[in-house]
């Protein structure tokens, strides 16, 4: 992976490989209608935010402080000679190396945590770890015990307690 670029477009076939695992063992389900949220089986090692604390943020500290708490998570947990995906809902993803993007004479981070307008998924290559930004939701899911162990404090610290545990809404049984 580090051969020429630390971020590569993934190739036809891979794309399609990875999105259809995806599509399997998340069971996603793309859907505007809140009826039919969360979006994925959320995992059991999983915590889901609203984004809602976002929404009064002018100086986009907040989000700020959320995407670098989360980018900074994901690098630790995949390693130094680890890669991710970074998937975008019908459009172009991609497979990078978290340590070698993002600062000066850096490529940037493909995408963001924070779903702009679509869904946005970061995956380990085993896909143990990532994230999943729901837009319509406005929400974002943490998975992986060792993700969560690594960003939850900070997270709830800009977002607040999460919504979710586990697929379950906080208090429910």
């Amino acid at each position: 992976m580090r051969k020429e670029t630390p971020v590569t477009e993934l190739p036809e076939d891979d794309y399609r490989r990875v999105w259809d695992r995806f599509y399997e063992e998340f069971a996603f389900r793309p859907s505007v209608n809140p009826t039919t949220w969360p979006a994925i089986k959320e995992p059991a090692a999983s915590a889901t935010w609203s984004l809602a604390a976002l929404d009064d943020d002018p100086d986009y500290e907040g989000l700020e402080r959320l995407v670098a708490v989360v980018r900074a998570a994901l690098a630790s947990c995949v390693g130094p000679r680890g890669t991710l995906f970074a998937l975008d809902w019908q459009h172009t993803s991609y497979r990078f190396s978290p340590q070698d993007v993002g600062g000066p004479g850096r490529p940037r981070w493909p995408l963001s945590p924070y779903p702009d307008g679509d869904y946005y998924i970061y995956l380990s290559e085993d896909f143990r770890l990532g994230s999943f930004g729901h837009p319509w939701e406005s929400s974002l899911c943490l998975f992986g015990e060792e993700l969560l162990a690594v960003a939850s404090t900070e997270v709830d610290k800009v977002l607040g307690p999460p919504i979710r545990r586990s697929g379950k809404a906080e208090g429910a049984q």
